[in-house]
């Protein structure tokens, strides 16, 4: 026997609590049932100890990958007929992340207890965003939510996809650079020190670059925790900074303006910016109700004061293309392609469009990009290595000398 918690309703609304013995979560919730009792929530008692560590050491974090394949599997099974609650719990059981499972496991209870089943994933706005919670709203609305999720786990993977390319191409050149920062720290803190008391055993006078050389590694050694602490320093004050309205803002604005990066950055916004806007159309969101979801899950402040100004002037009567052109955060041919597909009246076809042009542009940018700085990483580390190495030596090479006349 296991006990469980539960939260229940009796038949004058009051809300009870308690624990009660049973040999399965369903076995408890029938008995509960048998004493005329609405169930809103129940669970496997946990130990204190186990409460504990799980507050101290934190949850298993949902990946992009988890939700994805959750949102797959949810689709087939509706496609297939089986009842959201019973298609819901078969995931519960087979979800290897546990953070997930139990937010499944919640949302199925929530769902069995009468609430909707957008209503039950909006209890968990870390996990669902309102993306997936819009187009689930407009799948229950219309009847077709097996289409809706089926949409919903197309862009996801697509999502995925995209950030998985930007991923993978940056980590050789992160790697490299990472080389590059520990072999010269290294070398000047360990190795350029024992010359050093070399060529004061030696005597002489040092050339230029060898004297530059042990000025940098005394300064090292002895500052290092100093600029250890100035640095974690920087980087918290930056994330704090970054977290106001206006840091986020200029931060984002200067991301967008970088010389090479970007480029890179801008058609992300505008790719993520059209897929998103694209599936929300299609699946029956209202258009000022996706432009609002649209400006929340952009991920760069610009572009969400961009989409909320488009908001506002729609709301007014104009038309999506106008404000957006005005603004100038937008390409101008992303602007004329989106008033063509007003036009049409086919505007999330159009979207789509723009979305799989500026979906290949990010991939060709990025391999670009790779491409460019592995070569210019290399170089870097070759100057600054040799450059030791030839700083080390020039006084050998002297005293060779001097020794050979």
């Amino acid at each position: 026997m296991t006990n469980y918690t539960y939260v229940v309703k009796d038949k004058l609304g009051q809300t009870l609590t308690g624990t009660l013995e049973a040999n399965s979560e369903a076995e408890a919730a029938e008995s509960l049932h048998k004493r005329d009792l609405v169930v809103i929530s129940i669970e496997q008692a946990k130990d204190k100890a186990v409460k504990k560590a799980q507050s101290k050491f934190g949850k298993e974090r949902i990946k992009l990958d988890d939700l994805v394949i959750f949102t797959r599997q949810l689709a087939t099974m509706i496609e297939a007929g089986i009842p959201l609650v019973h298609a819901l719990g078969i995931l519960a059981e087979q979800t290897e992340n546990k953070e997930l499972k139990e937010v499944v496991v919640t949302v199925r209870q929530d769902i069995e207890a009468g609430m909707n089943f957008c209503d039950a994933l909006s209890k968990h706005p870390k996990v669902f965003s309102e993306l997936f919670i819009n187009m689930a709203r407009a799948g229950e609305s219309s009847g077709m939510l097996d289409d809706i999720l089926d949409r919903l786990a197309t862009y996801l993977e697509k999502t995925a996809a995209l950030a998985r390319k930007i991923k993978s191409s940056l980590v050789y050149p992160a790697v490299v650079i990472t080389m590059a920062i520990i072999i010269t720290a290294v070398l000047l803190i360990k190795v350029v020190p024992t010359f050093k008391g070399i060529f004061e055993v030696l005597g002489g006078e040092l050339p230029v670059p060898t004297k530059i050389l042990i000025g940098i590694s005394d300064i090292l050694r002895s500052y290092l925790l100093f600029l250890v602490g100035f640095l974690i320093i920087s980087v918290v004050a930056f994330k704090k900074y970054i977290s106001t309205e206006k840091g986020r803002y200029n931060f984002d604005s200067l991301k967008l303006k970088a010389p090479v990066l970007g480029v890179l950055f801008r058609k992300l916004a505008v790719a993520k910016f059209s897929r998103t806007f694209s599936t929300l159309i299609k699946s029956g969101v209202s258009v000022l109700s996706a432009l609002e979801i649209v400006s929340k899950t952009s991920g760069n402040k610009v572009v969400e004061e961009a989409v909320i100004d488009c908001s506002k002037a729609v709301r007014d009567g104009e038309s999506i293309a106008k404000p957006l052109l005005k603004n100038g955060t937008f390409p101008p041919m992303v602007c004329r392609m989106i008033s063509v597909g007003e036009q049409t009246g086919q505007l999330e076809k159009m979207l789509g469009k723009i979305a799989d042009f500026y979906d290949e542009q990010v991939d060709a940018a990025t391999s670009g990009l790779t491409s460019m700085i592995e070569p210019l990483v290399i170089g870097f580390l070759g100057i600054v290595v040799g450059g030791i190495v030839i700083s080390l030596f020039l006084p050998i090479f002297q005293i060779s000398k001097l020794i050979a006349k």
